[in-house]
């Protein structure tokens, strides 16, 4: 999938994310359905937080191009490789054990929600048009992926967030399951 049409998919996404909105109140959003599992708000949370402070963050440090936090080139392993290929993550649910630094706040409210998924909207169509100029040469570690160039680290925006509808259909149904 190129850049184009990752962002047109990224965008049609996010605002299924926005109008699923509608359907909770804040309460809903803030339910964990056990002690170790995020509330749909969180899982927000994770959506807008993991694009704007490491994906699109570090795609601006790819086409920095300064020494510092840009490695050169470096191999990604080849399930990474064939997820890119396949332009998906493996339909598998990935957990970590929860802690400060990962779990993520409960939202405040649906209005910030909608505040951040625009952003990352807006700032998704901003970035586009100069990937065309990223070298591929430049890129930053991903913690599980290996060192990625800007244009992997856009397409992975628009995986992760397709990737992540799967845990909130679970979410979504183990909500139904309570009512």
């Amino acid at each position: 999938m190129n850049t184009t049409e990752a962002l047109q998919r990224f965008e049609e996404i996010a605002n299924h994310y926005i109008h699923e909105l509608d359907h909770f109140s804040m309460d809903q959003l803030k339910r964990q359905p056990s002690e170790n599992e995020w509330s749909l708000g969180q899982m927000y949370q994770h959506l807008i937080n993991s694009a704007l402070y490491m994906q699109l963050r570090n795609i601006d440090h790819c086409m920095e191009s300064r020494g510092d936090s840009v490695a050169t080139a470096a191999e990604i392993t080849r399930e990474v490789a064939a997820m890119f290929d396949q332009g998906s993550f493996p339909p598998v649910r990935i957990q970590v054990p929860p802690s400060p630094q990962y779990t993520p706040k409960q939202p405040e409210s649906k209005e910030l929600l909608i505040q951040g998924l625009n952003t990352v909207i807006r700032q998704m169509k901003q970035i586009e048009p100069t990937l065309e100029k990223a070298s591929l040469q430049n890129t930053v570690s991903h913690p599980r992926f290996g060192a990625l160039h800007a244009k992997q680290w856009f397409l992975l925006v628009e995986m992760h967030y397709r990737h992540h509808l799967l845990q909130m259909d679970r979410l979504k149904k183990a909500l139904e399951s309570t009512v």
